[in-house]
């Protein structure tokens, strides 16, 4: 009898002890513990999904772990996304946000954790809780699009549409500032005439502009980086204007997404004789629409690099050594270390060399390539 009731014992221990390693497993326990915590803006943009896959390649050989969460657009939904991050014990955070300062509250609270703040793509404001921020050259981005405007404008007084990005944006402002300070020589000498922002007609003396002025025009041209928002916004402002604002047109769209929809209203006009785009991410539709002659140009800011770049600040974090960076950002709070991504414009010319040859997609994907 005391056999049987020390074997009974001894079993509900057993069960006991599996119940309470369970029980430790599923509720964040040490196994459980993430290493590096991603939050990305949105899934309804391919290259935020494409980001998705690069992070998760860039840590499948190494003995740190990641989670990733979308905020779907809602500020509100990425700070909850980054207080289960922290809950799950993230040392390092690495954040797209959707809102640069209103994503200040979020990362505040993971650096009271303790944890390591990577600003990606667009940088977080009036904060000091940002400890890096890793990005391509978003001057140089506007710059080039500026750049290839002048590059390919005929004659003088030549129609120029001005769009941009959402004012929450950072980048947005950084983008806008590189074109006009190519753009703005150019006006003023009437090779350009702006035909859809009455703030920027006002400015175009003024090379460099302040915040406040750029704000202003943003609020004329902005298209929250919504492909709808900005064909509503193209389809307006021709309606809005004469004949002698339009024939051969200059278009700087600020990003892909923006630029296929911009595209579309241009070439439905009939009074559009040509019209030369441009965009950025090079996404694949984008790419399709370049070969077809359809957007004139995107610049390329190959992610491989950018996630590589941030997810080598995060091991070295973890590794406690010292991250590499290559200047830092004014985020109006504090001067954020950056690590910065060079850009490549892409057209028909070199589509093949940089985005088929580099393997970054394949020749199979596209109809058309010569």
């Amino acid at each position: 009898m005391k056999r049987w009731k020390s074997l009974s014992l001894l079993l509900v221990v057993m069960l006991l002890a599996a119940f309470m390693a369970a029980c430790s497993n599923s509720t964040g326990g040490s196994n459980q513990e993430i290493s590096v915590g991603i939050v990305l803006p949105t899934k309804d943009e391919p290259r935020w999904v494409q980001d998705e896959q690069r992070f998760k390649d860039a840590l499948k050989d190494s003995k740190y772990t990641t989670e990733i969460l979308f905020s779907q657009g809602s500020s509100a939904k990425e700070k909850e996304n980054v207080e289960t991050l922290l809950n799950k014990g993230i040392d390092v955070l690495i954040i797209t946000p959707q809102d640069g300062a209103a994503a200040a509250a979020a990362v505040e609270a993971a650096k009271k954790d303790g944890v390591t703040v990577i600003s990606y793509d667009r940088l977080i404001t009036d904060t000091d809780a940002v400890d890096y921020y890793v990005t391509f050259d978003s001057v140089a981005v506007g710059a080039a699009q500026g750049q290839y405007l002048i590059d390919h404008a005929q004659g003088s007084d030549v129609p120029l549409y001005l769009y941009a990005g959402a004012a929450s944006d950072n980048n947005a402002f950084l983008f806008f500032e590189g074109a006009w300070s190519v753009l703005q020589p150019k006006i003023a000498d009437g090779t350009f005439k702006i035909a859809n922002s009455s703030e920027a007609e006002k400015l175009k003396d003024k090379k460099e502009l302040s915040r406040d002025e750029m704000s202003k025009i943003l609020g004329q041209v902005t298209t929250n980086w919504e492909p709808n928002e900005a064909k509503n916004k193209a389809q307006t402002h021709l309606t809005a204007v004469g004949t002698e604002l339009k024939g051969d047109v200059a278009v700087l769209a600020p990003n892909d997404g923006t630029a296929r929809s911009i595209a579309d209203v241009f070439a439905s006009d009939g009074d559009i004789t040509s019209y030369v785009v441009t965009g950025q991410d090079a996404e694949k539709a984008s790419v399709q629409y370049v070969i077809d002659g359809k957007q004139s140009m995107t610049v390329f800011k190959d992610v491989r690099t950018l996630v590589t770049d941030a997810m080598g600040i995060a091991i070295d974090i973890l590794d406690e050594k010292t991250p590499e960076t290559t200047g830092s950002y004014d985020n109006g709070e504090i001067d954020v270390k950056a690590k910065q991504t060079n850009v490549i414009v892409v057209e028909q010319e070199n589509l093949q060399q940089e985005l088929i040859d580099s393997e970054y997609y394949k020749a199979s994907e596209f109809t058309g390539l010569k």
